[in-house]
């Protein structure tokens, strides 16, 4: 596996990621595919040790993902659920994680609603010198490092699927369009991306997109980035490589930022008719779950020729197999 340089004990944010970080994460993960197309789809890599998913937020797609990982690499997992836990009770949460590191967790993968409760989770557990692996799996409007990873990794594989790696991305222009204001997806990639050296276009009303969104990530960063901004859709597919659409996240919208989701179509919408403005060959992404008809057709989803969203999914399992061997492999 290609861990030599992995030094990173927590996974809590893609905002300190080097390229030397990502290319580790898609190298390892090549190997897992691998496994992953085998008759027998499992390795021996983290026997004895425990996962645990302490998901306080619904989840299928990245739930099920990690839980499908960590089996694959014969971990004993221990899944969590708010709805029959003490949490109703009155446990705090950080009571919980404790419970779980009494049960003998090796790695704890955790999703809430609100952004920073992996990292107090993370500060609590190495105050306590456990040991324990604290992997974000999405928090609030912060970040979700996972899935930009495994976005990255189908990114990689579809420049190159014989011998992915991150320079193909070099130059290559990336257009992200919808939400980007409530996405802890659009942060985490804006990081990635921006890190492999690919130019990044965000499309958004300027409701959804702020006017200093892009700086936030140019001025505190040590690496060089590129990030522009569009309020109108049609500057920022104008020859682009790849394109990927956000949900648009109702439930974390405060105020009514849309005259409609009708309107919202009309304008940032993608169709084929529209995305005839990209380079040719051009391929689109989704994290997913998609709203069909409002930020992408029908039509355009379920195109084979264009669409990596089914892909994405796939590359979900290796890459958060790779994150757990990463992680699990460090002398605790």
């Amino acid at each position: 596996m290609a861990d030599a340089q992995w030094t990173r004990h927590h996974v809590l944010s893609l905002a300190e990621f080097t390229p030397a970080d990502y290319d580790t994460v898609v190298q390892t993960a090549v190997s897992f595919r691998e496994v992953l197309s085998r008759r027998t789809k499992k390795v021996p890599t983290l026997q004895g040790q425990v996962v645990t998913n302490l998901f306080f937020e619904p989840s299928t797609r990245t739930r099920s993902s990690f839980e499908l990982a960590a089996k694959r690499l014969s971990a004993d997992v221990l899944n969590f659920a708010t709805g029959s836990s003490s949490l109703t009770k009155g446990e705090t949460i950080l009571d919980t994680a404790k419970t779980y590191l009494a049960m003998g967790a090796d790695i704890m993968v955790i999703r809430h609603r609100e952004a920073g409760v992996p990292h107090t989770i993370a500060t609590e557990l190495d105050r306590l010198a456990s040991g324990v692996a604290v992997l974000n799996a999405g928090d609030g409007q912060h970040e979700h490092p996972s899935q930009a990873l495994l976005d990255l990794f189908t990114l990689c594989l579809s420049l190159d699927a014989k011998n992915p790696g991150i320079e193909p991305l070099q130059g290559k222009k990336i257009a992200i369009v919808g939400d980007i204001l409530h996405s802890r997806v659009a942060r985490s990639n804006l990081w990635s991306l921006s890190a492999c050296g690919a130019e990044v276009h965000l499309a958004a009303p300027p409701t959804l997109l702020p006017a200093d969104f892009a700086a936030a990530f140019t001025t505190a960063s040590s690496l060089p980035r590129t990030i522009v901004q569009h309020w109108q859709l049609a500057p920022a597919l104008e020859r682009a490589d790849f394109v990927m659409t956000l949900r648009l996240q109702q439930e974390r919208m405060s105020q009514h930022r849309l005259p409609s989701l009708r309107e919202y179509h009309q304008q940032f919408g993608l169709t084929h008719a529209r995305i005839r403005q990209c380079q040719p060959g051009v391929k689109l992404l989704h994290p997913g779950p998609v709203n069909r008809g409002v930020e992408l057709s029908s039509e355009l989803m379920d195109d084979p020729a264009l669409s990596l969203i089914p892909q994405q999914v796939t590359s979900g399992v290796a890459v958060r197999m790779a994150l757990l061997y990463l992680m699990g492999s460090r002398p605790r």
